[in-house]
């Protein structure tokens, strides 16, 4: 049986996509367990510098066409089906992205090849792969052991570290042509982003996040204060941005954005499954809330129970305080 773990990068605008980096970790964590090789498939038109960056992987299978300039999942999904028909790896790993689910049910449908979606934990016992799949937005989780045969795992972004991607390597890259006579029948016609916020999140090394009990927009002076002394960025729960008090742009979770900050500090911020997906990630997690029960506290390192609004003041104060004393 194959024992190989093969992963689908993504990319956008010339850049690898964090998820990639994600999954060649976790992918080569696998590949040894499992006495496997690690393969990367790497579909675009000029992309052939990112191959460079994956360096964790054992090869890449290279395909470059104008036609496969933007992502289409007929197109792309072809080219990727009958490399995995050839090959039959042990795995194969997508991002539970847009790209990659679109990826995934061509793949299933057209290759009848088991899938599991939602991942967020993946493991080798005794040479049995486990995965661990969210249910219902994070309410509930179940374990799937995956049988011995080629299966699609698509995993949450942030599900694991990218760190273990960022591997200084040199893999043989083998160019795939892409199969003959096949037509997407999706036109790209342009693509729409949405306008660029204020700030990036996921570029801020410290994060100050505000969930419901920030009560009202105007305590989000309180929060925005203790950012300015820190340096920080001030973000929010989904609760807040649906209240329109802080741009969508700065939303944290599921639906939001994915940050790792080196220091995230979570007031009034309960911690529903969905938040705490894209944030978990953070280095250092520091979590104030009313309710000694609250979901928060048990992915924070540290917490207080505490009303954030009579504590920001404080904690502001202090650092104020401190900075002044350095200064002078």
């Amino acid at each position: 049986m194959n024992k190989d773990i093969l992963v689908v990068a993504e990319h956008f605008k010339g850049r690898l996509n964090e998820v990639t980096l994600e999954l060649l970790g976790k992918g080569r964590e696998l590949a040894q367990a499992l006495d496997g090789k690690l393969r990367v498939i790497l579909l675009g038109d000029g992309v052939r510098h990112l191959a460079a960056e994956l360096g964790a992987a054992d090869s890449v299978w290279l395909a470059e066409d104008p036609q496969l300039r933007e992502f289409s999942p007929d197109g792309y999904g072809a080219l990727t089906l009958a490399k995995v028909k050839e090959s039959l790896p042990r795995l194969v790993l997508l991002g539970s992205t847009s790209v990659g689910l679109d990826l995934l049910g061509f793949l299933s449908a057209r290759g009848a090849f088991p899938c599991v979606a939602n991942c967020a934990r993946l493991e080798t016992r005794d040479g049995q792969v486990v995965a661990t799949c969210q249910l219902y937005g994070g309410k509930v989780f179940a374990e799937v052991a995956l049988a011995d045969a080629t299966t699609l795992v698509a995993v949450i972004p942030g599900a694991f570290s990218g760190e273990g991607g960022r591997v200084n390597g040199n893999p043989e890259v083998q160019s795939l042509a892409p199969p003959q006579g096949t037509t997407s029948r999706i036109t790209f016609r342009k693509l729409i982003e949405p306008p660029a916020g204020d700030v990036d999140i996921t570029k801020s090394p410290i994060l100050v996040a505000v969930g419901r009990g920030i009560q009202n927009a105007g305590n989000l002076e309180l929060a925005q204060a203790f950012a300015d002394a820190l340096g920080g960025v001030v973000c929010a729960s989904r609760p807040v941005i649906d209240q329109g008090w802080v741009p969508l742009t700065r939303q944290v979770g599921k639906s939001g954005m994915t940050v790792k900050p080196k220091l995230y500090f979570a007031f009034g911020i309960s911690g529903a499954p969905e938040h705490i997906e894209g944030m978990k990630q953070s280095e250092l997690i520091l979590a104030v809330n009313t309710d000694p029960n609250a979901p928060i506290f048990g992915v924070a390192h540290f917490g207080a129970t505490a009303d954030a609004l009579e504590l920001l003041p404080l904690l502001t104060e202090e650092i104020e305080k401190s900075v002044l004393k350095k200064a002078s």
